[in-house]
């Protein structure tokens, strides 16, 4: 397969020239200045960051991509969809409230916020995934299927469950609705902590499957009943609904890619990935623990299987910063050559990025061309 391009700015930033300006010349240089956006409506899918998370990315660099789509006559606005676990962001109310917390508004960012699978995170559409292997039908929140134009926007890090976050998981995980989110992280259904339970009923009236019964004051799902679509997790006003978070890291990688397949095939789409203040973990998660290596620079490329290659490459060339977890970490181990991997061994990420390629989302063979 012929090479994908993957454009790439530092983060250096001369007098006169800050990065908000870079970020905007990197776009058009990668030929996001092509794509026909009149009229069209466009998703520009990111993550908010979970409330107390602070490496998220700044609300600066959205209203710069928001900027370019309203330049290009589009119709730009933020995306994400509900969380499945419990967080700020597990109902669309809560997520635009954190949302605003973080900074993100129609003020800052110059468009509007819309919570991909509506208020409760049911509002879906299935997508066939051609010649999936884990995924029959991909749930998809349906803001995000509705877009004319797609374009990820994503923070590049650590991540305990996949390796790395980057635009494969910020596409194929971040758009599914929370069904979608249980089909990928779950081998099997949702359980009750009957400790948290207190037999309120709710979770009965909003079973469309009668999979819940209350016996003896406490709430009990039946597995074979069970579809797995999640709404009594968001509804339960305990928290008393958990999942079994069982599925396999390199299953749970191959699901994501077959995500992203259904999010992106049949319209344009555009990636851009900013790898700063790389956490180890998730923004998902309410705190953020120090960067693990110096900021690397900014990403754009129209194949986001070549993106995510060309960002794992250029962190890995990067020194380990003292005092970080990865310093600690590969304290035992100077020879490693995986920064990702060795922070969460029991991860696999290359598992996301060659079934990806194997789907045909991209490739991982790329040119990186520098923007100054």
């Amino acid at each position: 397969m012929k090479k994908a391009k993957v454009y790439y700015t530092s983060m250096r930033a001369k007098p006169g020239d800050n990065l908000l300006q870079k970020l905007a010349r990197l776009m058009n240089e990668a030929g996001f200045s092509t794509i026909d956006l009149e009229g069209k409506y466009t998703a520009i899918k990111l993550h908010f960051g979970e409330p107390g998370n602070l490496a998220f990315l700044r609300p600066n660099f959205a209203k710069v991509v928001a900027d370019q789509v309203k330049k290009q006559g589009g119709k730009p606005f933020l995306t994400d969809c509900s969380t499945l676990y419990v967080g700020r962001r597990k109902d669309a109310l809560e997520h635009m409230d954190a949302a605003y917390e973080n900074g993100f508004s129609p003020f800052s960012t110059g468009c509007q916020i819309i919570i991909g699978d509506g208020l409760k995170g049911s509002d879906e559409i299935l997508i066939p995934v051609k010649g999936g292997e884990f995924i029959k039908d991909a749930k998809i929140g349906r803001a995000v299927m509705d877009a004319d134009v797609f374009i990820s926007l994503n923070h590049f890090k650590g991540h305990e469950a996949t390796g790395f976050g980057g635009a494969l998981k910020n596409i194929g995980m971040g758009c599914g609705s929370r069904a979608g989110k249980m089909e990928m992280h779950n081998a099997g259904k949702p359980y009750v902590d009957t400790a948290k339970c207190v037999g309120c009923n709710i979770c009965l009236g909003i079973c469309a499957f009668d999979a819940i019964k209350i016996t003896a004051g406490k709430a009990a799902i039946d597995e074979s009943s069970c579809v797995g679509c999640g709404r009594c997790l968001a509804m339960c006003p305990k928290d008393a609904i958990r999942t079994k978070w069982d599925e396999s890291n390199s299953v749970l990688n191959k699901k994501i890619a077959e995500y992203t397949l259904a999010v992106l095939e049949g319209r344009p789409h555009f990636h851009i990935s900013l790898a700063m203040d790389i956490s180890p973990n998730c923004d998902c998660r309410s705190e953020n623990d120090m960067a693990i290596i110096p900021n690397v620079g900014m990403f754009a490329s129209f194949d986001p299987v070549a993106l995510d290659m060309a960002c794992a490459d250029m962190c890995n060339k990067m020194p380990v910063m003292p005092g970080s977890l990865l310093e600690e970490v590969a304290s035992c181990d100077h020879k490693h050559d995986d920064h990702f991997d060795i922070i969460h061994p029991e991860t696999s990420w290359i598992d996301c990025v060659n079934h990806s390629e194997k789907l045909g989302i991209g490739t991982k063979n790329y040119e990186l061309i520098e923007v100054k």
